[in-house]
């Protein structure tokens, strides 16, 4: 079939040529001369080239296969081929003459003036889009101002309505500036007028600087009259005090004599009178002697505090604070104004009586009415710290004795004599309750195998005791416990707390509430495990040191035991023995402390030892942690 294909092939030719060949040339032709005068813009020459000639191979394979009939592709294949052929050459001869422009160019001058004018329309289509860009920004900006332009409108109208309002403001304003420029006006003549009054006052200035130089000559005058009367006035102080004196002779000198005096005058008198007529029963006179001596307002405690003392049996607490309220009124003698405030109760008298004394810090008897506050007679029970205030202002009290003064505060001196009796006494009484080291808290630590108890020991009764371990912190309180205290009539409170084993050493804070409710404290007490396992142990052995060496315990013949003091080992450093009067020079081995167990015995231990049968006695000594050694004890054996 493929030799049919080559016989028949030269007379197909031949016939598509006759039928194709002229217009396939010319299309071809006219195709390489328009590559050709395109050639600045590219290589199309060479594009037609290799396109018409791989469409050429394609529909020759395509004939030689059969694909298609040979009388119908053959045309395409002949213009195919032209067009390869012809553009293939065109390009050719370019690339021969390197001629950038294309061959017809260089031929024909009109030619490349029409390729330059291929180029200027470019240019300006490139300008016309240009040109439309900027024209569309333009409309954007355009856009922009319509829309600055319609909020401006906006504005101005707001502003117009603004304006407006302001315009009616701006009236008000006239009006207002109308009515200060009238005010301005009428200020303007009061200033004239005040002017003129400042004239007139001139004048009367000038007489006020004579009227004050004139009072200044005065005031020097008068200053060096107060000095004078200050000088009077220590004068007189002195005699107040040899007056007080001169009054207590006088009234030592009348209770002498005994018997009321018919017609007295002076202050001394009136109360020797009270004094005689208190003792005879006749409390209506001794009422108005002593009514009679406060009248002279002598400085002098005991004569008030005898007519206070009347006066609360007569009309009580309440009518004796009247009487005395009206005198103080009056009086200028503190010891009036010290009496009056002791007849208020309790809280209130206490608060009055500090006050006293915080303005009269030198008014030694008010001292011992302070103490009376504190005293047992007054609480009935005190605490410790009421001991304290007591001894405090006793104390002062009586430190005034010295030189005598106390002697100006008393008209009767056996008044005075009852004070400093019943305040030394009180001193003796309450010790050295000043001394806080010797009042303080104390702790004793017990350890057992669950951990350690530790006891307080209290310098006074309490109502509450609480506890904390280190110096801050909250503390902690023991709780009460199922009895009461008969010192203070409520629950006993707990005297005791529980650490464990493996607290270290550290402070433990105690703090307490006293009978009143008072808290006192807090003390910091040092704990330290080691020193307290020691001492606590070594207290046991020498409380309990018959029980240190037991012969024949438990029917064991020939056997010493040792057991207590094996328990308690850890106070021990050593211990030495001797038998039948030999000094203790043999040593007994303990086991070390276990401090995690300290009251065990060791499973392999043995606590006795042998000895003859004719051992009759042993003596024993222990030398403690502390370095401190025990009698030599002696043991009998039965």
């Amino acid at each position: 079939m493929t030799g049919d294909i080559g016989a028949a092939a030269p007379s197909l030719i031949r016939a598509s040529l006759s039928r194709t060949g002229k217009w396939a040339g010319s299309v071809a032709f006219v195709s390489g001369a328009v590559s050709d005068v395109l050639n600045p813009l590219g290589p199309f020459a060479a594009y037609i080239a290799l396109v018409a000639a791989i469409a050429a191979a394609i529909i020759a394979i395509a004939i030689v296969l059969r694909l298609v009939l040979a009388t119908k592709a053959m045309p395409a294949l002949i213009f195919a081929t032209s067009a390869a052929a012809i553009a293939g050459g065109v390009y050719a001869v370019q690339q021969e003459t390197n001629s950038q422009n294309g061959i017809i160019a260089g031929l024909v001058p009109a030619v490349a003036e029409l390729q330059q004018s291929l180029g200027i329309v470019s240019a300006k289509v490139a300008k016309i889009e240009k040109t439309v860009t900027e024209t569309q920004k333009t409309v954007e900006e355009v856009k922009k101002s319509t829309d600055t332009v319609a909020q401006k409108t906006e504005e101005i109208a707001a502003a117009e309505k603004q304006q407006t309002e302001q315009g009616a403001e701006t009236q008000k304003t006239v009006e207002a500036v109308k009515q200060s420029t009238d005010t301005v006006a009428q200020k303007t003549e009061e200033i004239a007028s005040a002017q003129k009054q400042q004239t007139e006052q001139g004048t009367q200035t000038q007489k006020a600087v004579e009227a004050v130089k004139q009072t200044t000559d005065t005031l020097a005058a008068g200053q060096q009259q107060a000095a004078a009367q200050a000088d009077k006035l220590q004068a007189t102080t002195e005699q107040i005090a040899a007056s007080i004196d001169t009054i207590a002779k006088g009234f030592a000198a009348l209770a002498a004599q005994g018997g009321a005096i018919a017609d007295p005058k002076r202050p001394d008198e009136y109360y020797h009178n009270a004094r005689v007529y208190e003792l005879s029963g006749d409390m209506l006179n001794a009422r108005r002697s002593y009514l009679a001596f406060a009248n002279f307002d002598v400085d002098a405690v005991d004569p008030y505090t005898r007519f206070a003392t009347l006066l609360r049996v007569q009309d009580g607490k309440a009518g004796a604070r009247e009487v005395f309220g009206q005198l103080a009124d009056k009086a200028k003698a503190p010891a009036i104004k010290l009496v009056h405030l002791e007849q208020f109760d309790d809280a209130q008298r206490l608060d009055k009586l500090n006050a006293f004394i915080a303005a009269h810090p030198d008014y030694a008897p008010a001292y011992f009415l302070l103490a009376q506050e504190f005293s047992e007679d007054r609480l009935g029970s005190q605490s410790l710290s009421d001991k304290r205030s007591e001894a405090e202002a006793l104390t002062k009290f009586v430190s005034y004795e010295k030189e005598g003064g106390l002697l100006k505060y008393f008209v009767d001196q056996t008044q005075l004599a009852d004070w400093l009796e019943r305040s030394r006494s009180r001193l003796v009484a309450v010790g050295d309750v000043l001394d806080p080291q010797r009042f303080a808290p104390t702790l004793t630590p017990m350890r057992s195998n669950a951990g350690w108890t530790i006891t307080i020991s209290l310098p006074e009764a309490a109502t509450g005791i609480s506890w904390r371990l280190g110096e801050s912190g909250p503390f902690t309180d023991t709780g009460l416990m199922a009895m009461n205290d008969q010192r203070t009539g409520k629950p006993m409170p707990n005297p005791s707390f529980e650490l464990p084993d493996s607290t270290a050493a550290t402070t433990i804070g105690i703090k307490y509430l006293d009978i009143r409710g008072r808290e006192t404290g807090p003390f910091d007490i040092r704990f330290d495990p080691d020193s307290a396992l020691q001492q606590g142990d070594k207290q046991i052995l020498d409380q309990f040191w018959t029980s240190w060496i037991a012969f024949d315990s438990g029917g064991n013949h020939g056997l010493v035991y040792f057991t207590q003091m094996l328990s308690y080992r850890c106070a021990i450093k050593d211990v030495h023995y001797g038998l039948d009067g030999a000094a203790p020079d043999k040593e007994i081995k303990m086991p070390p402390c276990d401090k995690k167990d300290p009251y065990a015995i060791p499973y392999d231990y043995q606590p006795y030892f042998k000895v003859a049968d004719s051992v009759k006695s042993m003596s024993v000594q222990v030398t403690y942690t502390d370095g401190t050694k025990s009698p030599v004890r002696e043991y009998k054996r039965q």
